[in-house]
């Protein structure tokens, strides 16, 4: 459903940059960073974040070891950039130490920690339609689970008090997204892990749409268990998820799927003799994608630098930005009507979607489409001018 703009909290286009989250000068070094942004205006981050020379000379060393080493390069440096990588996650989500694991996707990361849940007494599972298809997929094929869907009243959000609704004592785990990738609409973390801990179930969010394009504390948001990866708005390429589980609830949890790197004396290996690992490893499945993960170190290192608050910042001027101008050339948007729930996911309606994206493909502006919608995904690399761009050349028809 398309929304009114609200004039009186969101601002029209801005004359420069500048803006307090980043300085024109960080702004062009940050630029500098990402090759794409010299041939084409990207603007599709919530697809595939772009590619930094940072995250190239991270790939770069982890290949020059690979030639000089060999597998002897595990132990001097590869594992030690593991546990670098969990750190580094646990600084970007504001977790404790110990409470992230890697994990080869999101489904994997996902199906690691339900494997760990028993479904006998509270059979209930409760997601929402605006949800990815993995959680829903995850539960589907699991007999055992009463799956319920919450659906959305406007095609853009879902009201928490819809959950609650739902949500009982035969309710074993609300699953659900911190942002829904077909509206950029962001839910309230602190109100679905609140609804499901008076219920006494367990919370998982999906947070690939969110880290990395807003500052995320899950210590102080109430919730289980979150996963994301750094393939989208963490800037590190394919081939990796992360999983946060509440330090407190860890030992609680033994998944039923594992592998050898969540054995805790892994490199005894001891054929029948298994205990898992006591912290967030224990949830690892199989060896890490190495490059994948040097690429990851790279990327974050860079939003770190900025800041994830300074990002965020930053991500809703440009969006508000962006917003502005696709109203005054009379497009309509599918977004939610507080602007305080919206991200830097901006659904254009559009008739014909998949050839406007081509069109603007030919001229160097790259975005993408989902049903009925150009969808425009911002990041704090990206202009002003770069908005203005796409904007006008955003086909009507």
């Amino acid at each position: 459903m398309s929304r009114p703009p609200a004039p009186a909290t969101q601002p029209g286009p801005a004359a420069s940059d500048t803006h307090p989250a980043l300085t024109d000068r960080a702004l062009a070094e940050l630029r500098r960073e990402f090759p794409i942004l010299h041939t084409h205006t990207y603007l599709n981050s919530c697809s595939l974040g772009a590619l930094s020379t940072r995250a190239e000379q991270r790939l770069g060393h982890f290949l020059e070891l690979w030639h000089t080493m060999g597998a002897s390069a595990w132990y001097e440096h590869w594992l030690g950039r593991l546990q670098e990588l969990r750190e580094q996650v646990e600084g970007l989500l504001g977790a404790a130490p110990g409470s992230v694991g890697l994990s080869p996707s999101t489904s994997v990361a996902i199906s690691s920690f339900v494997e760990s849940l028993d479904f006998d007494s509270r059979p209930r599972v409760v997601i929402a339609d605006l949800d990815f298809p993995t959680l829903g997929h995850q539960f589907q094929v699991k007999p055992e689970v009463e799956l319920v869907v919450v659906r959305s009243q406007d095609g853009v959000g879902v009201d928490p008090e819809q959950f609650r609704e739902v949500v009982d004592e035969r309710t074993a785990l609300v699953a659900t997204s911190h942002v829904f990738y077909a509206t950029g609409f962001r839910q309230d973390l602190a109100a679905l892990g609140r609804i499901a801990r008076e219920a006494g179930a367990l919370s998982l969010v999906d947070g690939y749409q969110g880290a990395g394009q807003v500052d995320v504390d899950v210590s102080a948001a109430g919730i289980d268990a979150y996963t994301t990866g750094p393939l989208k708005w963490l800037l590190g390429g394919p081939g990796l998820s992360y999983l946060w589980v509440r330090p407190e609830l860890i030992s609680r949890l033994e998944p039923r799927i594992t592998s050898w790197f969540a054995a805790e004396d892994q490199f005894d290996f001891g054929l029948e003799d298994f205990r898992f690992r006591p912290d967030a490893r224990r949830f690892e499945m199989g060896t890490p994608a190495l490059p994948t993960v040097h690429t990851a170190l790279g990327g974050q290192e860079l939003l770190l630098e900025v800041g994830m608050a300074a990002v965020e910042a930053r991500n809703r001027f440009l969006t508000r930005h962006v917003e502005a101008g696709l109203e005054a050339r009379g497009f309509r948007l599918r977004q939610a009507r507080d602007p305080a729930e919206r991200t830097a996911i901006v659904m254009v309606e559009h008739e014909n979607a998949p050839d406007a994206v081509a069109r603007l493909a030919r001229e160097g502006i790259v975005v993408d489409h989902r049903p009925g919608c150009v969808r425009v995904s911002p990041h704090v690399y990206n202009t002003l001018e770069e908005m203005d761009r796409f904007v006008e050349a955003l086909p009507e028809s």
